[in-house]
């Protein structure tokens, strides 16, 4: 008698999500998480100063508009060398550095506020230096955070950090508003040069690892051009930046003209204008309590429609001149739409990048989503001054609304690929060392496929050469041996011999399944052969 077969193991339970406040156990993340809520607290305060103080200055909405602007054209103009710098510097250094220069633009504020010297143009310039620190420190904070936690925790970090934003939101316009109707300007920014007095200690606190040295070092020029590279590649970044554009670019309008939202339609003081500012922060802390919920029932698409509809319906209701009690909660539900679609954004544009170019890839998103938010403030300032605010503010909700119902078409992607390096490319072999900066490299790999595998395998093939390009290469391409049409060599050009060992280094495990799947319509007796082709010396 045989024993009988075993009955089949359950399949594996999927392992439980991290909790939404799980990155806080890790003491470098609550440390630098706590500073830059205290920073952001000051920044906001400071906002709440310059955007009140221009309306005194000036009645114009292009000049109130044209503040908005400032701060984020910098960001816009900026973000990509910023990014390089990111992925190529101390990064904790380069923190300290931007900080500091933040601190003295705001006590230079507070010195022209305290001597009666401000001006709307020394205002537009002071704030547009503030523009280009920001412009500094916004990749490089975003990257630091897969150093801090474990990448099972990333979203959850992500969430956290858009939370901590949205804490400083609620605490720093209405404490901002609150001194700056007590005690003037002056002391509003002098408590932002405190701030950053903070975020600087909390910086030297943390003891970063050195980083090793690398002989593959990148310097500024080539990794400029690596992260232009990978961003024209990558066709999963290409829907987040067209999403992300969209959405900002019609819902800048509130966030451009709510100064004149509080004062001409809500008749509002400054006290009022930081408490709607607040009312926007306390509901972003609502919706970042409710998003692990959402997430939960609905996919990132739905989430962008349910933050397109309210951002849109917020903004119809305040074009109505509502009664002043009524901003309150119309601010609390945009802040829960608008940190619905910053954190879906910001966490798809995080789970689709690979660490080695993620400053710069996160470089062009704050570019997209601050060039957006820089050329809408003006549009919708000078439409507002053609068309009056309240019909500016319908033409913005209309075009949220239909953002929302149409912009799903284009799926965001899921972000699940594994992009952890695989190193599996075995060294190449040379006759003798070759220069760094020797190139241009032409590799070629020689295949052979049956006849009625061709289009598959091309298929899959164009699949890799998507990897290709994002990893490092400016040219791709497949030829066929005119005497055996079933050889077939793919072929890519890279700049350099020191970018092609990079390329190595950057092959992700998602990637190298797609080669697997490529080499299993090989019908040679061996592997694939590889050649790399240098140009020649002085030709």
């Amino acid at each position: 008698m045989t024993d009988s077969p075993a009955a089949p193991a359950p399949p594996p339970s999927p392992a439980p999500r991290p909790g939404s406040f799980e990155p806080l156990r890790h003491p470098v993340f609550a440390v630098l998480w706590a500073a830059t809520v205290l920073g952001n607290t000051g920044t906001f305060m400071r906002d709440v100063a310059s955007g009140w103080l221009v309306t005194d200055l000036s009645a114009s909405p292009a000049a109130v508009a044209a503040i908005q602007a400032a701060g984020m054209m910098p960001i816009f103009l900026l973000a990509i060398p910023a990014g390089v710098l990111s992925d190529i510097l101390d990064r904790r250094r380069f923190l300290i550095a931007v900080q500091i220069l933040l601190g003295v633009v705001s006590a230079v504020l507070m010195l022209l506020a305290a001597g009666g010297l401000m001006t709307v143009s020394s205002l537009i310039m002071l704030t547009f230096l503030g523009g280009i620190g920001a412009a500094l420190v916004g990749p490089t904070w975003q990257s630091i955070v897969p150093e801090l936690v474990p990448r099972t925790e990333l979203r959850s970090a992500v969430a956290l950090n858009s939370l901590g934003i949205n804490i400083s939101r609620a605490i720093g316009p209405a404490t901002g508003g609150a001194l700056l109707t007590a005690f003037g300007a002056a002391v509003t920014y002098g408590v932002d040069v405190a701030s950053y007095a903070v975020v600087v200690a909390a910086l030297l606190w943390w003891k970063r690892p050195k980083a090793a040295d690398d002989a593959l070092g990148e310097r500024f020029g080539g990794a400029f051009r690596a992260g232009l590279r990978y961003a024209r590649s990558s066709r999963e970044l290409h829907v987040v930046l067209a999403r992300a554009a969209i959405f900002f670019a019609f819902a800048s309008a509130i966030w451009a003209l709510l100064p004149l939202v509080a004062r001409d339609l809500l008749k509002g003081d400054a006290a009022f204008y930081g408490l709607l500012l607040g009312s926007v922060g306390a509901g972003a802390i609502i919706g970042a309590v409710l998003m692990p919920k959402l997430r939960s029932r609905l996919d990132t698409d739905c989430m962008m429609l349910v933050a397109a509809l309210l951002t849109g319906l917020t903004t119809a209701a305040l074009a109505l001149s509502p009664p002043k009690w009524a901003g309150v909660p119309i601010l609390i539900v945009m802040g829960g739409a608008w940190i619905i679609a910053l954190t879906t954004l910001n966490a798809t544009a995080q789970s689709i990048l690979p660490n080695w170019v993620r400053g710069r890839a996160l470089a062009v998103y704050l570019t997209v989503f601050n060039g957006a938010m820089a050329c809408g403030s003006l549009g919708w300032g000078f439409l507002a001054q053609e068309i009056g605010l309240s019909r500016t503010l319908l033409a913005s909700a209309a075009g949220l609304i239909l953002v929302g119902l149409v912009g799903s078409r284009l799926r965001l992607p899921e972000g699940e690929a594994d992009l952890t390096p695989s190193n599996h490319w075995p060294e190449p072999i040379l006759a003798e060392a070759v220069e760094g900066d020797r190139g241009p490299v032409l590799v070629l790999i020689e295949y052979r496929v049956a006849r009625e595998d061709r289009a598959a395998f091309l298929a899959t093939l164009g699949r890799l050469s998507v990897a290709r390009r994002r990893d490092g290469a400016s040219s791709w391409g497949v030829s066929e041996d005119a005497a055996e049409p079933e050889i077939l060599v793919e072929w890519f050009m890279v700049e350099s011999w020191a970018e092609h060992l990079r390329q190595h280094k950057r092959v992700s495990r998602a990637d190298a399944e797609i080669q697997a799947e490529v080499r299993r319509f090989h019908r040679g007796p061996e592997a694939p052969a590889v050649r790399h082709l240098l140009s020649v010396p002085g030709r």
